[in-house]
């Protein structure tokens, strides 16, 4: 699993000559990484008289960076697992007009599910955005700067994994989904 390969084995994974782990799995890591560091924040900022009322807001928001850490980190494999099933689809054989019809419907599937996997991350990443428009300054002032980097890991993710979206769009030939997908990506963009 890609996830729990060390940092120097998935960059050197990343930049070898292999399509998979790309840009889909590195969104992802930088999704978690923004979560992991939105949740220190969150818990460099508990338990401090002067914080108040604001502490359980804080508790709370450092849970749901938590749960959003997770779900990339899953994100991180489950993209590659996703484009391998857009390759492997592309590989069935194309002999007969069954084995034709059978092949683009595959296409077509794992291609649907290779642009809801980088949605997914987009959607989770916005999450993070939001959750840090949310508490920012609310916290330990110490840890400021950290909160700083995860809204920007936050929104590389969510920029990258929309590029990973529309670039799988482009094998989609229902045009309804695609209009979809893009009205959603469009959305996650403008708000991000």
């Amino acid at each position: 699993m890609l996830k729990e390969l060390t940092v120097e084995q998935f960059v050197s994974a990343v930049a070898s000559s292999s399509p998979a782990p790309g840009g889909g799995s590195v969104a992802a890591l930088a999704g978690a990484q923004a979560a992991g560091l939105l949740s220190m924040y969150c818990n460099l900022s508990q338990n401090r008289e002067k914080l108040g009322d604001l502490v359980g807001m804080l508790q709370k928001a450092g849970e749901e960076a938590r749960f959003l850490k997770t779900k990339l980190l899953g994100a991180i494999d489950e993209d590659t697992i996703a484009f391998n099933r857009v390759m492997d689809a592309y590989r069935l054989s194309k002999g007969s007009e069954v084995e034709k019809t059978e092949r683009a419907k595959a296409i077509q599937a794992a291609a649907a599910y290779a642009a809801d996997v980088p949605l997914q991350t987009a959607r989770d990443s916005f999450k993070i955005l939001s959750i840090v428009g949310e508490i920012v300054e609310k916290g330990n002032p110490a840890a400021i700067t950290d909160l700083g980097v995860a809204n920007l890991q936050a929104l590389a993710a969510l920029i990258g994994a929309c590029y990973n979206v529309r670039i799988n769009l482009g094998i989609l030939t229902d045009k309804k989904l695609v209009g979809e997908f893009n009205r959603e990506i469009d959305e996650i963009l403008k708000q991000g």
